[in-house]
């Protein structure tokens, strides 16, 4: 199947995925009920939850892992940063990864499934109620992503990542009743989902821009914050393959301490990150150039 059969197309002509809107509903309103079962330990427990999914699973698993493979780990640790991505509720491996991989092939551009060039709007939810990206099967996408196409537990794990989140689910209600269940996965779920898509619509129009690069990417403090570094997002265009992408000392990224914590000890290794100080001081970088000044670093461990 050609590239043009997962490139998304304007939002109006396409038809809303009734599954996918159904299921964005019923978290959105579950989010609003948690809000009249508040409890200490709810939030806490839901905001540990969003750490476990939204930092070692999407920003630490899926992404600088499984689509850019900024670093290596044993297989077991992958497949837990797997697992603990599934928690998120944005779809299996290789529908995430394949995503993402076309995104950086045509950022902003005729093929971007999530370019805020088609709508803010589209850029940050649209694409996943109407869009066709996230919804073919792993045959579809496996030529995006040969690597995991060919991993039996993430072929696995795409076609029933829907199961970790509902074992959860059960293990929430049955230990903290109503307020877990709401706290730790609907509203937990949805203020992940929107800081994910923020990536795709704000970073994409407001910020600032250390590197010229051929898409719209910024840097956005407060959408780093939000998804644990995710929101240096000129820094990960312009260096895309860096498992570290806040490179300056006051950009927080929560998710580079995490891989350098596993690279402490032994579960990194083949980790690479970009050193501002080596960087020229004014690139001009293109999609060929910017694996440029990519420093890997030791690891004392391996597979």
């Amino acid at each position: 199947m050609e590239l043009a059969a997962l490139n998304r197309k304007p939002a109006a002509d396409n038809e809303l995925n009734w599954v996918t809107a159904t299921f964005m509903a019923l978290f959105h309103a579950g989010a609003v009920v948690a809000l009249f079962f508040f409890t200490w330990k709810a939030l806490f427990l839901s905001m540990f939850l969003w750490w476990i999914s939204g930092s070692l699973g999407i920003g630490m698993g899926y992404h600088r892992l499984l689509t850019h493979r900024g670093y290596r780990t044993p297989k077991w640790v992958e497949y837990l940063l797997t697992v603990c991505a599934t928690l998120a509720l944005e779809g299996g491996p290789i529908f995430w990864v394949a995503t993402h991989r076309i995104h950086h092939q045509h950022s902003d551009e005729e093929g971007d499934p999530h370019t805020p060039l088609d709508g803010k709007w589209w850029a940050h939810m649209g694409w996943i109620l109407t869009g066709k990206s996230m919804h073919h099967d792993t045959t579809t996408l496996a030529r995006y992503v040969p690597d995991l196409a060919k991993d039996k537990f993430h072929v696995w794990i795409t076609k029933f990542h829907y199961v970790p989140i509902i074992a959860l689910g059960l293990v929430l209600l049955a230990l903290g009743g109503l307020p877990f269940l709401l706290w730790g996965i609907f509203l937990r779920t949805v203020v992940g989902l929107h800081s994910t898509w923020m990536v795709n619509s704000i970073t994409h129009t407001w910020g600032s821009r250390r590197f010229v690069t051929r898409d719209l990417s910024t840097n956005n403090w407060w959408v780093a914050l939000l998804t644990f570094g995710e929101g240096w997002h000129n820094n990960h265009h312009a260096h895309p393959v860096s498992a570290r992408h806040g490179i300056a000392w006051y950009e927080v990224d929560l998710n580079w301490y995490g891989i350098w914590a596993l690279k402490k000890l032994g579960l990194a290794r083949h980790v690479y990150r970009v050193k501002l100080a080596q960087l020229p001081p004014t690139p001009a970088l293109t999609s060929k150039s910017s694996e440029l000044h990519l420093v890997p670093e030791t690891s004392v461990s391996g597979d």
